[in-house]
């Protein structure tokens, strides 16, 4: 009986560890943005990323959902600050690529997606404190860093509102 109890407690602990660590470890590419501020200003932020991983930002957050023009910094990171995954991408992506990270982002009511014609890469993936920049949106990494870092608890206001903000996501 005893070893049954033990098991299961061996078998919960995994299960909630693997969730926080990752499941299936680090996401290669991941780069790590530690001990972001997350006061509230009005005022425009100059951040370090392009696109913002946090930091300071508006009281308003933007809503979550699926945007076809450029939006905010300062609202985007505060949606971040609830534990929402921000999607950007180069508008001159293929049309089906776009149609999908559309699809991707309506999976969940914590995801923003939002064109952004200065990106480094065709696709970026923000969470508070975590970036990870993609080539091509069929790259598993894409729903990898989605799993890990939504939600995540190392957000300061994970599961806060991601409505009622600002934005009429389509």
């Amino acid at each position: 009986m005893i070893s049954v109890a033990a098991a299961l407690i061996f078998l919960i602990v995994s299960m909630t560890s693997n969730k926080e660590s990752g499941a299936s470890g680090p996401i290669e590419g991941v780069q790590s943005f530690p001990n972001l501020e997350r006061d509230h200003t009005d005022e425009p932020v100059a951040y370090e990323q392009d696109p913002p991983v946090g930091g300071p930002h508006n009281p308003a957050w933007q809503n979550c959902g699926v945007y076809t023009e450029l939006i905010v910094d300062e609202n985007a990171v505060h949606t971040l600050e609830h534990g929402a995954v921000w999607i950007n991408y180069q508008p001159s992506l293929p049309a089906a690529d776009i149609q999908k990270l559309q699809n991707l982002t309506r999976q969940s009511g914590y995801r923003l997606l939002s064109p952004d014609p200065e990106l480094a890469s065709p696709i970026v993936l923000s969470a508070w404190g975590y970036q990870l920049e993609l080539e091509q949106v069929d790259d598993p990494r894409l729903t990898a860093f989605i799993e890990k870092y939504e939600l995540n608890p190392q957000s300061p206001e994970p599961g806060a509102p991601c409505t009622g903000g600002i934005g009429q996501p389509g």
